[in-house]
C-alpha cells in the first residue's frame, strides 16, 4: 500500500511539474507575441502597397485612404494604440513582414498555400475573384474567360499578382504580357494593343468607372474564388487569436458594413484620389 500510495504521489508531483512547464512555456510564448509590442510600442505598423484600388491609395493630399486603411485604423483604435502606415512594395512585402519592419500586412493580399508556407493568415475578411475587362470590340463575341483560351487573344495582368495565375493556370493558351502596374495591364486593353486585363473583381469595379465608358466591357463575374485575408509572422497564437476575434466584432457591429459601402459599393472617392 505504502508503494502504491509513493507512486501515486510521485505520478502526481510529475504531472504537476508538466502542467507547469507547459503553462511557463504559454506565458513565454504569449510575451514574444507582436501583439504585446504592439502595445509596448503603442503602435500598429501596418504594411501595404498603395495602388490597389479601392483598398489602399494616396488622395490628393497625399494621405493613405482605402478599405484596409479604414479597417487598420479601426483595429488600432481597438487596441488603443497609433495607427502606422508603412507603403512597402508588393514584391517585398512578405519578406519586410517576416524581419519585422511592420506587424501585419493589410493589403489586399490573397491567401495561397505559397504564401502561406511563409506567413499565417487571419481569417478571411472578403471574398474576391478574377474578373475580366475586354475591349469594346469584343462585345458580344468574347463572354467568359474560356472565349479567351487562344493564342489569337492577347491577355494582360499584373506582374507577381493572383490575376496573372490565375490566366496561366486558366487560360493557358492565351498570349500573356505581365506589366509592373495595373495601370499600364489595362491601358494596353484601352489602347487596343491587347484584347483583355484579367484582375480582381474590385480593381476592375474601380477601372471600369473610371475609364471604362465606350471602351471597355465588364464580364463581371469571377472565375475564381480568392477569399483576402491579413497577414502575420507564423508562430504568433496569441496575435492571430485576437484578430479573428476583431474581424467577428467588427462584422457583426455596422463597422464592416460602413466601410464596405464606402469604399466598394460606391466610387465617390475616386474624386478625391491621385
Amino acid at each position: 500500500m505504502k508503494t502504491l500510495v509513493k507512486g501515486i504521489a510521485l505520478l502526481t508531483a510529475a504531472m504537476m511539474t508538466m502542467a507547469g512547464a507547459a503553462w511557463g512555456a504559454d506565458i513565454a510564448l504569449s510575451e514574444k507575441s507582436t501583439l504585446e509590442q504592439i502595445l509596448k510600442r503603442g503602435e500598429l505598423r501596418v504594411g501595404f502597397e498603395a495602388g490597389y484600388m479601392p483598398f489602399e491609395m494616396t488622395d490628393k493630399k497625399g494621405n493613405f485612404v482605402g478599405f484596409d486603411i479604414d479597417v487598420a485604423k479601426e483595429m488600432a483604435k481597438s487596441m488603443g494604440v497609433k495607427f502606422v502606415p508603412v507603403n512597402t512594395a508588393w514584391d517585398g512585402i512578405i519578406p519586410s513582414l517576416i524581419t519585422g519592419k511592420f506587424d501585419i500586412i493589410m493589403s489586399g493580399m490573397t491567401v495561397t498555400q505559397e504564401r502561406n508556407l511563409k506567413v499565417n493568415f487571419a481569417d478571411p475578411y472578403i471574398i474576391v475573384g478574377q474578373t475580366i475587362l475586354i475591349n469594346k470590340k469584343h462585345e458580344g463575341t468574347i463572354t467568359s474567360y474560356k472565349d479567351l483560351n487562344d493564342p489569337k487573344y492577347t491577355v494582360t495582368s499584373k506582374l507577381g499578382t493572383t490575376g496573372e495565375q490565375a490566366t496561366k493556370r486558366h487560360i493557358p493558351k492565351c498570349t500573356y504580357k505581365s506589366f509592373e502596374t495595373e495601370t499600364e495591364a489595362v491601358l494596353e486593353v484601352i489602347n487596343g494593343k491587347a484584347d483583355a486585363y484579367v484582375y480582381d473583381q474590385p480593381n476592375c469595379v474601380v477601372i471600369m468607372a473610371e475609364q471604362g465608358k465606350d471602351k471597355l466591357v465588364f464580364l463581371d463575374k469571377p472565375f475564381t474564388y480568392e477569399p483576402l485575408a491579413w497577414a502575420i509572422q507564423k508562430g504568433d497564437p496569441d496575435f492571430l487569436n485576437w484578430l479573428n476575434n476583431f474581424l467577428r466584432q467588427l462584422q457583426n457591429d455596422g463597422r464592416y458594413d460602413r466601410i464596405y459601402n464606402k469604399w466598394i459599393k460606391s466610387v465617390d472617392w475616386y474624386q478625391n484620389v491621385k
